[in-house]
């Protein structure tokens, strides 16, 4: 991330800037550098301790991935007509109403459909 040298050449404000751009504290009396360079420096590692330990952020649980998947699975697939439609749709052509609010429930679905695979997969790695 950040070396020491690379924060040794900034003025206070920069510092003070660059933990406010990150939202980190300084450690100690912020009227010294070294304050903010001990912060910036540290936050990496102890974030992906954090990370280890099951503190803030984590990844759910098998159970919770298989909900999505389960949804993902009632969902179902288009057939060719909703497919095309989908497509037509990307296109920015729109039915007439009031067809028009179904063919965008159709293409919010669709969306919701691939947020979620995209979602299965992020958390699979």
């Amino acid at each position: 991330m950040f070396t020491r040298s690379e924060l040794e050449i900034k003025t206070i404000s920069e510092l003070r800037d660059l933990c406010r751009r990150y939202g980190i504290k300084a450690t100690g009396n912020s009227e010294y550098k070294t304050s903010y360079i001990v912060s910036l420096m540290a936050f990496p590692q102890i974030a992906v301790s954090q990370f280890k330990q099951g503190k803030g952020f984590r990844n759910p649980d098998f159970a919770a991935i298989q909900v999505i998947s389960t949804a993902i699975d009632e969902m179902n697939s288009p057939t060719d007509e909703q497919a095309a439609l989908i497509k037509i749709t990307l296109e920015g052509r729109r039915m007439n109403y009031p067809d028009r609010y179904e063919q965008e429930k159709l293409l919010a679905l669709h969306k919701a459909k691939m947020h979620l695979e995209q979602a299965i997969g992020l958390l699979n790695q």
